[in-house]
């Protein structure tokens, strides 16, 4: 009997400043024998198969990586999707990948198959036994207002999409993942935002970004103008935790802007004193 534990895997908690210790921003929820990718950070496909093999997961060993949701086109959560589209189909995946996200999704993936043309015309029309359909993307482009909107089930999911305040862009999403045993709600990046606590309300797992203030602090003035117009402070995600009241918080995209860890966590204490964790690359949650 396949083992429907939902389970979530680290796969990237970074951030756009390059760091070996944290890849870009990624995430998969893994339901028994499937796999469902948040987001898609450099590095997107070897993390994920790292994970496979530290944490006996073989949903994502990348032939099996099959279906992906982008919460918004930043550069730090998409760069990895030619790496989705083509490294699983090299090494043997005989299906396309469907990947849906905020409007502009289909017109990015376009442009990547364009771009990649060439490497499909050698792979194909060469020695290499490729299959002919493995490196095909099905884009979707969806919409979600801030009381969401139900954007995929199978029966082993439901996912929810709603729209996040994240400064410029005008479609960013966070996602709520239901299964028989658990409730799993994703920021992506955004500010303070009332949908969110909404969507997050008494799940058992909110996994949100977060910047430290006293690291902003030290930055010029037009980035503490943009950090803050896209992102959320220590303070400000307390008090979305504490209204949210979820089981588990985590912290991930964290910006300490040379600031400590523990000037983080005091930041978040003075509002929230519920339960929290800071995982690293590869963590099960």
């Amino acid at each position: 009997m396949t083992d429907l534990t939902t389970r979530v895997v680290m796969l990237g908690t970074g951030t756009p400043i390059p760091d070996p210790t944290r890849h870009g921003p990624s995430l998969a929820v893994v339901v028994g024998d499937r796999s469902y990718i948040v987001d898609a950070g450099p590095g997107v496909v070897r993390r994920a198969i790292e994970a496979a093999e530290r944490h006996e997961i073989e949903a994502l060993q990348a032939p099996n990586i099959r279906r992906a949701f982008l919460t918004h086109l930043h550069h730090d959560h998409c760069a990895g999707v030619p790496d989705l589209i083509y490294t699983p189909w090299t090494v043997g995946r005989s299906d396309p990948i469907e990947i849906a996200g905020p409007p502009g999704t289909v017109d990015l993936v376009a442009r990547i198959e364009d771009a990649y043309s060439e490497d499909r015309r050698i792979r194909l029309g060469g020695l290499e036994p490729a299959s002919p359909d493995g490196w095909r993307c099905q884009a979707y482009d969806m919409n979600a207002g801030p009381s969401g909107h139900e954007v995929y089930e199978d029966d082993r999911i439901r996912i929810t999409a709603f729209e996040v305040a994240h400064g410029d862009w005008e479609h960013s999403f966070g996602y709520r993942f239901e299964s028989d045993d658990r409730s799993i709600v994703i920021s992506g990046d955004t500010t303070y935002c009332e949908a969110l606590i909404d969507q997050a309300r008494d799940c058992d797992l909110l996994i949100h970004e977060v910047y430290c203030a006293a690291g902003l602090a030290r930055r010029s003035e037009a980035w503490q103008t943009y950090h803050r117009a896209h992102h959320t402070s220590a303070e400000d995600l307390g008090r979305i935790a504490t209204q949210a009241a979820p089981a588990q918080l985590a912290l991930t995209h964290v910006l300490l802007q040379g600031a400590t860890w523990a000037e983080l966590q005091a930041e978040l204490a003075s509002t929230y004193d519920g339960p929290v964790t800071i995982p690293d690359d590869l963590d099960l949650l």
